[in-house]
């Protein structure tokens, strides 16, 4: 192998290292998403449970994952509030 050849795998593997940290970021930032909105829709699913009893029901879907995965516990208390003011209306 001649230098130019060297010189040229050199800079594609950088440009992979490159390139990899730059894509994998955003991929965790997505896993860590699907993650905590997949606990959102199991803290809603409890918060249903306990709530049967006092008929008291959070419709469990895409948005209300999200949001409880992304706000976390006060978010899931902002449900139940907003549930509750929209139950008393």
């Amino acid at each position: 192998m001649d230098s130019n050849s060297l010189i040229t795998f050199g800079c594609c593997i950088v440009f992979l290292f490159i390139f990899g940290k730059i894509f994998i970021l955003p991929l965790k930032s997505m896993l860590k998403l699907i993650l905590n909105s997949i606990l959102g829709g199991v803290c809603i699913f409890i918060i249903n449970a306990i709530g049967a009893n006092f008929n008291f029901h959070i419709g469990i879907n895409i948005f209300t994952s999200i949001f409880v995965g992304l706000l976390g516990l006060p978010g899931a208390g902002l449900l139940v509030v907003l549930q509750i003011i929209l139950n008393a209306i």
